[in-house]
């Protein structure tokens, strides 16, 4: 049995390891650093200088905002499976930094042009259009890619097939987990693809110039103008991709957002 002055205080190892006492008894209390010794009368806890890396390690992953599954998986793993949860890790990082982004351009731009920038919004008809298409279900934050996976997916399809640009995006009126989109070009029926029809109608539509990420001031004008008309939207809304990436730069991307509504007799005008 090792002697006591081999092993430290919860005080000192804490001070050692760059944690507080709170940390380290909670860490305890999941099973992800329990203490080397703990006495039987007093309830002291005591930890082995050999414990250090593994909290130092614990309180680097946790400066990182890794959650604490995560990190007692990556501790409780060997060298490549520690690696790939790493860089699942890193991912999701990327990932949230990535729509942040996003965020910080919109609010910029809310910011430099005072407040909401205005869309122009029209009132129309659209024609009735049959769409060959590949589908998606995807999140709020994984619409950018799920839209270019399927934009690749769809022209690999058609590749040596006559379609009528531009491709159209199709998407919920409402967004949220595990919805269903679409990406379509006009094209006669396609061998192993969909084939949508979409019917034509009254419409309320604009066109948004920028980024696909700043699409949602555009949505803000559209939709307030449906229903500030007392229109009735009809799902799905529509994108028209007129000007995209390998065109222009994105700030001269042209996207036509087309929302079909019900049509109204004369007696609910």
């Amino acid at each position: 049995m090792r002697d006591q002055d081999d092993f430290l205080t919860i005080g000192r190892f804490a001070r050692l390891c760059r944690l507080s006492v709170k940390q380290l008894r909670h860490y305890d209390d999941t099973g992800l650093l329990p203490p080397a010794r703990v006495d039987p009368a007093t309830g002291y806890r005591y930890y082995a200088p050999a414990q250090a890396r593994d909290a130092l390690t614990v309180a680097l992953l946790r400066d990182l905002d890794l959650p604490l599954a995560v990190i007692a998986a990556t501790m409780a793993a060997g060298e490549p499976e520690r690696g790939r949860l790493l860089r699942a890790e890193r991912d999701r990082v990327a990932e949230r930094i990535s729509r942040d982004r996003a965020r910080l351009e919109l609010l910029e731009r809310l910011a430099d042009g005072g407040g909401l920038p205005g869309y122009e919004i029209a009132l129309g008809r659209e024609p009735r259009r049959g769409l060959a298409v590949v589908r998606a279900v995807a999140g709020p934050g994984e619409l950018a890619q799920r839209v270019g996976g399927c934009v690749g997916r769809l022209l690999a399809h058609l590749d040596g097939t006559p379609w009528r640009p531009p491709l159209w995006g199709l998407f919920p009126l409402d967004l949220g987990e595990g919805m269903r989109i679409a990406v379509g070009a006009e094209a006669d029926e396609v061998a192993g693809l969909e084939h949508e029809v979409l019917p034509g109608g009254p419409v309320v539509e604009t066109v948004h110039h920028g980024p696909y990420s700043q699409l949602p001031l555009a949505y803000h004008a559209l939709l307030a103008a449906v229903h500030e008309r007392g229109l009735r939207p009809l799902a799905p809304v529509r994108e028209a991709y007129l000007v995209g990436p390998g065109e222009a730069p994105a700030e001269e991307w042209t996207t036509r957002l087309v929302v079909r509504v019900e049509e109204r007799t004369e007696e609910a005008a």
